[in-house]
């Protein structure tokens, strides 16, 4: 059973978003895992890097900044979006065949959940991850559109504990 275990908010400057944009209609046996696959096999993450200046560029963008980014766009009115990819430095070069979004310098409200990969136990859990934030006092602007992603932090995520349990971030810009 996953369990919420940190929330905290974290800063972080200005960022350009790279990576591949799918909607509901691309989605493959109900999610978009068979992307993830696409990704490692082709190498997503080194383009993105090597159009960054460096895997240290992302890093250091703020705490986290190397990690694999699963991010998503839902609002009223609006067609769902699920992205894999990674933030980089505002204004880095968009590699050819991948998409970008841009964000502001922005304050994230975050939220570990902990639990076991292979069983599907940590995914699709946004609602209650932002009602923990909000328990714990992190507040949240109302919006139309609301910006949210899976943050795959390396070792957190990588490397499973002695239970077999990972965490996954799940973070929201407020």
């Amino acid at each position: 059973m996953a369990k919420i275990i940190k929330t905290y908010t974290q800063k972080m400057p200005a960022v350009r978003f790279i990576g591949k944009r799918f909607g509901d209609e691309d989605r493959v046996g109900g999610n978009f895992g068979k992307y993830w696959g696409d990704a490692f096999a082709e190498n997503w993450f080194g383009t993105i890097e090597e159009a960054a200046g460096g895997a240290d560029k992302c890093a250091a963008l703020y705490e986290d900044g190397d990690a694999y980014i699963g991010l998503m766009r839902a609002g009223n009115g609006i067609p769902f979006e699920y992205w894999v990819g990674m933030f980089t430095p505002a204004g880095t070069p968009v590699p050819e065949g991948f998409d970008y979004v841009d964000f502001d310098e922005s304050e994230l409200g975050v939220a570990w959940i902990k639990g076991k990969q292979d069983t599907g136990d940590i995914y699709g859990k946004e609602s209650l991850c932002m009602n923990e934030m909000v328990k714990a006092g992190i507040t949240f602007s109302e919006r139309d559109v609301w910006w949210f992603f899976e943050r795959y932090g390396c070792p957190r995520f990588t490397n499973p504990d002695e239970n077999g349990e990972v965490i996954l971030d799940i973070c929201f810009f407020r």
